[in-house]
């Protein structure tokens, strides 16, 4: 007898772990799978992180913690947010949370009432959409373009916008695509969004620190966006700490107040040890993990670099993050193998079966023409990735 809600039933699954455990499955078979899957950076905590957690340990960290946070972490990421943002928030102004999912998931349940639009600049992370479902908003895909550099455009905002919009969710750098908002870029949206008091950005920054392009912006910098602005980071992808689940979120008082109430009925504060061990990973200046990104840069250069061997394949230059996000429309109704390819997602599976390469269908970020190839591997994976994926198109 099937007694499942409607909710769970309307729930998409997400793409990309689902084909992570896919992945998983055929390694398991005894295939030789490379994993472009999944953005998780393949480096190693920092030590001076580890040796944080250990201490927190030995110092016996292991009672439940405050519902928002210790507030020695919430003073380290008020620090943080002065010296990497200019952005200035209270104690009472940040919530600690579950990892960054758990940040947006509560954001959208405090805010989102059944019906309430909220607009997505395609493409976006996969969660999100299933978040505002969730929260029974409606998500609106407002569609953007290669050619520019998939970043929502003025226009393309002022005509998105209904009645019933109520927030706008972005990222950058942008997973999936790596697009970085400059400041003039994030203003001339803020001009548009200046005619529509009641709309709640949700900016997240959680690739921040991995910026190909120098000059990181956030939207509550600006005096007339800060009122209603939701600045979303954590600290699993430029620390590498994906496991210790430790997002945040800056935010207007009557927001984070609501975050912290939903939070206590529903998991209460994060992990100690993982908390204790973010104060000192956010304490220390960036210049500490910027051999990540320099990695980062060059394995950007190493797969745009091959990429652009394949016919067919059209792509941007990120400018963040560790994705590319190429256009393979090219391939769409040819067969290939004996398989007639009709969409992103025949393609991932295609490479998936046939070059044992595992990518993410663009459908699920909001763009059918496109997947989404994760570089967060190392160089002489990447190498042997696209020379795999190179040979099955040919």
């Amino acid at each position: 007898m099937d007694q499942l809600s409607d909710r769970i039933k309307n729930l998409s699954t997400s793409q990309t772990l689902a084909m992570a455990a896919k992945a998983r499955e055929l390694r398991e078979q005894g295939k030789d799978i490379i994993g472009l899957s999944l953005g998780e950076p393949d480096f190693e905590i920092p030590d001076f992180v580890k040796d944080s957690a250990i201490a927190a340990i030995n110092e016996g960290y292991n009672t439940y913690t405050p519902v928002d946070g210790y507030g020695e972490l919430k003073q380290a990421i008020i620090t943080k947010f002065k010296r990497d943002n200019n952005l200035s928030y209270k104690p009472s102004q940040i919530v600690v949370s579950t990892g960054a999912k758990q940040s947006l998931a509560n954001v959208a349940l405090v805010a989102l009432n059944p019906g309430d639009e909220v607009l997505l600049p395609c493409p976006y992370w996969v969660s999100y959409a299933e978040i505002v479902k969730l929260a029974e908003g409606t998500p609106v895909e407002v569609q953007t373009s290669l050619e520019n550099d998939f970043k929502l455009t003025p226009d393309q905002l002022r005509a998105a916008i209904t009645p019933r919009t109520k927030m706008i969710w972005y990222s950058s750098p942008c997973n999936p695509s790596g697009s970085v908002y400059s400041k003039e870029e994030l203003r001339a949206l803020a001009d548009v969004l200046k005619d529509f008091p009641q709309i709640i950005v949700v900016s997240d920054e959680i690739y921040e620190h991995i910026n190909f392009v120098g000059g990181h912006a956030s939207m509550a910098e600006f005096e007339d966006m800060y009122d209603r602005t939701v600045t979303v980071n954590g600290v699993s992808k430029a620390y590498a700490m994906t496991g210790w689940r430790i997002g945040y979120i800056g935010a207007p008082e009557w927001i984070a107040r609501a975050c912290n109430k939903i939070q206590g009925q529903v998991t209460s504060g994060a992990n100690c040890i993982a908390q204790r061990a973010t104060i000192t990973a956010l304490n220390e200046p960036p210049s500490r993990i910027q051999y990540m990104i320099n990695e980062f840069k060059e394995r950007r250069s190493l797969i745009l670099g091959l990429l652009g061997e394949i016919p067919g394949f059209k792509t941007s230059e990120p400018g963040g993050a560790f994705y590319v996000f190429p256009d393979i429309s090219y391939y769409f109704g040819k067969t290939l193998k004996g398989t007639t390819i009709k969409d992103a997602t025949d393609f991932s599976l295609f490479l998936l079966e046939h070059a044992l390469v595992a990518t993410v269908t663009g459908d699920a970020f909001g763009n059918p023409n496109c997947i989404r190839i994760s570089y967060a591997a190392s160089q002489s994976q990447i190498k042997e990735a696209i020379k795999r994926i190179k040979e099955a198109l040919a």
